[in-house]
């Protein structure tokens, strides 16, 4: 079709906070459907592309067709979505729109997101019955992609414009700092493995040293993945 979506602009990145401690929190980058769809009118026009749901092993998948004017047929893209704890048949909804248009290519370079973590002293952050929340609202005020469509540069503020974030990737500019962080994508993958083995995050950055989930390295990463690798599930270790 040589269709190419555009990339998102920095007021259709919203901000979500992933993990909360008494030391900071990590924030994760998304898109809303708004977006989604203000991007498939521009590329494709309002009557060039369509939607429909779909529901599969009681799992509701959505499917995003577009027209191939070189062919004259329709081209679709389907994925599944998952549900939030209100409003359970909205969310799924949503949620398998926007990864079927994620299929498309709409977002997609959020994948290249660096881990964003934002220290105590730039969150209000407030202990309530033994859990941690933040008043405080982040958004993008400005981001820079590279020739390969990847996040080369990032800068988070607050709800009062501060910043409170900046990321910087080897090579975009006369900083390199930022390369030193591990990606989201690897956040996530440890993560992941912290919940299989039921170690925490607590005892990740004592083993290794470490102050903050941001200080985590690439190299780092790599040694605590191969630690976790050979530990057992926290279920198998119950029942041995």
């Amino acid at each position: 079709m040589g269709y190419l979506v555009r990339l998102l602009n920095a007021d259709e990145i919203e901000c979500r906070v992933s993990y909360i401690s008494e030391k900071g929190l990590s924030l994760i980058l998304y898109k809303d459907a708004r977006a989604d769809q203000r991007i498939l009118d521009e590329t494709f026009g309002s009557f060039g592309w369509k939607r429909s749901h779909q529901c599969i092993n009681g799992n509701l998948y959505c499917t995003v067709e577009i027209f191939d004017r070189e062919t004259g047929e329709w081209v679709s893209k389907q994925d599944v979505g998952t549900s939030g704890f209100a409003e359970k048949e909205k969310s799924q909804a949503s949620d398998s729109f926007k990864r079927a248009c994620f299929n498309w290519g709409i977002g997609r370079e959020l994948y290249s997101a660096p881990f964003i973590w934002i220290p105590a002293g730039k969150a209000a952050i407030q202990e309530r019955e033994g859990k941690y929340c933040c008043s405080s609202r982040f958004s993008v005020k400005s981001v820079g992609y590279s020739s390969s469509r990847e996040i080369e540069s990032l800068l988070v503020v607050n709800e009062k414009g501060q910043e409170v974030y900046r990321y910087l990737a080897e090579g975009a500019g006369k900083s390199s700092m930022g390369s030193m962080a591990i990606s989201e994508s690897q956040m996530e993958s440890l993560e992941t493995e912290l919940k299989r083995t039921g170690v925490t995050m607590g005892e990740v950055m004592d083993r290794y040293n470490i102050q903050e989930p941001a200080q985590i390295s690439p190299g780092l990463y790599a040694r605590a993945m191969k630690a976790l690798a050979r530990t057992k599930s926290a279920e198998n270790a119950r029942t041995a």
